[in-house]
């Protein structure tokens, strides 16, 4: 107690709070995207459950391996060597993860342009085992993303107490944003072909990264942005377009 006491008084704490406030909302947006697109599948009415399911899982998994401090630090010491790089656990796990999304962002990209091709849909068609579908392939990929979310807090702070605010804050922000996040992609059609290529740029990126790339981070997100400017520009334009032809009517 004497110690958080400590802490509140330091302006560097706060500062480290705020920038890892930052970090931990911007690395989420990553695993919000994929939540987002997969809730989407499944029937109506069960959307809001599988993602507060999903984003508390995401929680409990960052509170769960910052008590497991001591294993995540050793999680970058190289267990094995290829290619001239040294693999550590959190690179396959990197690697893994990248692997995935690479494969599910595929995967559902070929869905959206032959939705008449359903030999290989994601999502089984009863309600259950879609859920349970869903459920689980957001606990592998949010494994992935609270691992490397760890390791960036032990990274910038050795203050317990402040990764646990971050890390609460930031999945508070998740759960916040990821109903009308859900619902804005839903509503509009071209924006998941949008954030299926992000799924595949950050897939490529975790996989880079295993593999011992360093991509900055900057990049990737200022593509992104980028992009995400374009689709809106063209949604505006096709507003005033439907706008445009309905006064003529």
């Amino acid at each position: 107690m004497q110690d958080i006491l400590l802490l509140m008084q330091d302006p560097t704490a706060w500062i480290a709070l705020i920038t890892l406030i930052v970090m931990e909302v911007v690395l989420g947006i990553d695993n919000l995207i994929f939540i987002s697109i997969l809730t989407n599948k499944l029937p109506a009415e069960h959307r809001e459950k599988a993602r507060r399911i999903g984003i508390g899982l995401a929680l409990v998994m960052r509170l769960a391996l910052l008590g497991t401090i001591a294993w995540i630090v050793q999680l970058t010491t190289p267990v094995f060597e290829a290619f001239g790089h040294g693999f550590s656990w959190k690179d396959m796990i990197l690697i893994a993860g990248g692997l995935f999304l690479v494969w599910k962002a595929t995967k559902e990209i070929h869905h959206n342009v032959d939705p008449d091709d359903h030999e290989e849909d994601f999502i089984a068609s009863s309600v259950t085992t879609g859920f349970a579908a869903a459920i689980g392939q957001i606990l592998l990929l949010d494994l992935v993303f609270s691992v490397d979310s760890i390791i960036t807090a032990v990274g910038m702070t050795p203050h317990l107490p402040i990764m646990v605010v971050a890390v609460v804050v930031a999945v508070t922000v998740m759960l916040v944003a990821s109903g009308p996040l859900a619902r804005f992609i839903e509503k509009n059609p071209t924006i998941v072909m949008l954030a299926l290529g992000f799924l595949l740029m950050i897939g490529t990126t975790l996989i880079a990264e295993g593999m011992g790339i360093h991509v900055p981070k900057g990049y990737v997100y200022a593509a992104m942005a980028f992009s995400a400017l374009v689709e809106v520009l063209n949604m505006l334009s096709r507003n005033k377009r439907q706008k445009d032809k309905a006064a003529k009517h």
